[in-house]
């Protein structure tokens, strides 16, 4: 477990690496500032593909085997990064090294949600805040260190890598059951216990799978788009209301701050309570955050709140994710490869929209977005409940499913 949190630090630093490291870039290779960004989106590239490649094998090649390349492909696309002559090798490099960046993610979260049981909400949060601490560490250390001096840091992330693919033992190398109960890792409540004994396929029946696999897909996409709007945009907001640029650039890293927090925060609190609840609650919690940052007094404090709440989101939606939705191991790859896309497709789509209605509107903009999450989160809930009512309504169908499944 120690080397997969060390394993999530070293992948939210390498994501955090490109941005710092643009001035550097544009100087080395002679290339425009869009043209330098395009170091992060072959990265996210590499990390969809990542995700999609490792769910394709799962169960197939042994774990072990599977993260083992996936260490050595974000260690050597890191390095080959550092070292690359030229701009199109550079980008083949990011690529590769957002490939094994994609299987990490997927494979660690995957292997805590079906591997803690009940446990897996808790577990997940923890797993995930170590990224949020990588993502604070890599640009402090490109700060520290200067941004000339990229290809000394990229080498050093790569050498990190590579103890961790000699610390896989303790990783089950067989494929853990999925589905059902497999993937728990909610409350352990009475609240959910019915729910959790009811089974999935029940509550799929009840409105579709593809319903309601699209409806996970929209709040990832939705509050992964919340995430890098207040990211890229807090800084400009709260600098158009009248902060300084240090004051506008402290209060952004706050933010980032409180995720992480938020994240070992919530966990304790995933051994009592459901992941519905705790999502309702994170979403409406964002929801009013966002729209206090609409008083410029209150601006910066509520930005910080708003990261304390979507902190949970990602990481605890995931089990329930995978409790509800039959065949969970394509469902969780689905959205955890569209939460990538969101990420890459977001920014731009926020910044037409703050065009149009001005850098003002963009707390407005976020808080609506942040309800359309909290609503689809309120349809989640009813819909799994409305599946369970009707698994209990003919119990004798019920524990035949659940025998056959078994």
């Amino acid at each position: 477990m120690a080397a997969s949190c060390v394993g999530f630090v070293l992948i939210g630093a390498l994501q955090a690496l490109y941005g710092p490291s643009i001035p550097a870039l544009r100087d080395t290779y002679g290339l425009s500032p869009s043209a330098a960004g395009l170091g992060l989106s072959a990265h996210f590239v590499g990390g969809v593909a990542g995700v999609l490649v490792f769910d394709r094998l799962f169960g197939r090649i042994g774990n072990r085997r599977l993260l083992g390349w996936s260490y050595l492909l974000m260690a050597g696309g890191a390095a080959g990064f550092a070292l690359a002559p030229a701009w199109p090798l550079a980008l083949a490099m990011a690529l590769l090294a957002g490939l094994g960046f994609g299987g990490i993610d997927y494979g660690l979260n995957q292997l805590f949600a079906v591997g803690f049981g009940r446990r897996g909400a808790a577990m997940l949060n923890i797993l995930n805040a170590h990224f949020g601490i990588g993502a604070v560490l890599g640009p402090a250390l490109i700060g520290l260190v200067g941004a000339a001096h990229y290809p000394a840091v990229f080498l050093g992330f790569a050498a990190l890598t590579l103890p961790l693919v000699l610390c896989l033992a303790g990783v089950r190398d067989e494929a853990p059951a999925r589905g059902g109960d497999a993937g728990a890792g909610g409350s352990a409540g009475a609240g959910e216990d019915a729910g959790d004994d009811t089974g999935a396929r029940g509550r799929v029946r009840a409105r579709g799978l593809a319903t309601v696999l699209g409806a996970f897909v929209v709040l990832y996409v939705l509050h992964v788009a919340i995430e890098s709007g207040v990211g890229g945009w807090e800084p400009t907001h709260l600098e158009t209301i009248g902060y300084g640029a240090t004051a506008a650039a402290s209060a952004t890293s706050a933010f980032w701050l409180m995720m992480t927090v938020g994240r070992f925060l919530v966990a304790p609190l995933a051994l009592r309570w459901s992941a519905p609840a705790i999502i309702v609650v994170s979403c409406a919690g964002m929801t009013g955050c966002l729209l206090l940052a609409g008083t410029p007094a209150a601006a910066p404090y509520a930005y910080a709140g708003a990261g304390l709440f979507i902190a949970p989101i990602f990481p605890t939606g995931l089990p329930w994710l995978l409790r509800t939705a039959p065949r969970a191991h394509r469902a969780g790859a689905l959205v955890m490869a569209a939460s990538m896309v969101g990420g890459v497709a977001a920014p731009p789509a926020l910044g037409m929209a703050i065009e149009l209605a001005g850098i003002r509107a963009v707390p407005l903009i976020l808080c609506a977005i942040s309800t359309v999450c909290l609503l689809t989160t309120g349809w989640l809930i009813r819909a799994t409940r409305s599946g369970a009512a009707a698994e209990h309504d003919n119990p004798r169908r019920s524990v035949v499913r659940r025998h056959q499944d078994g």
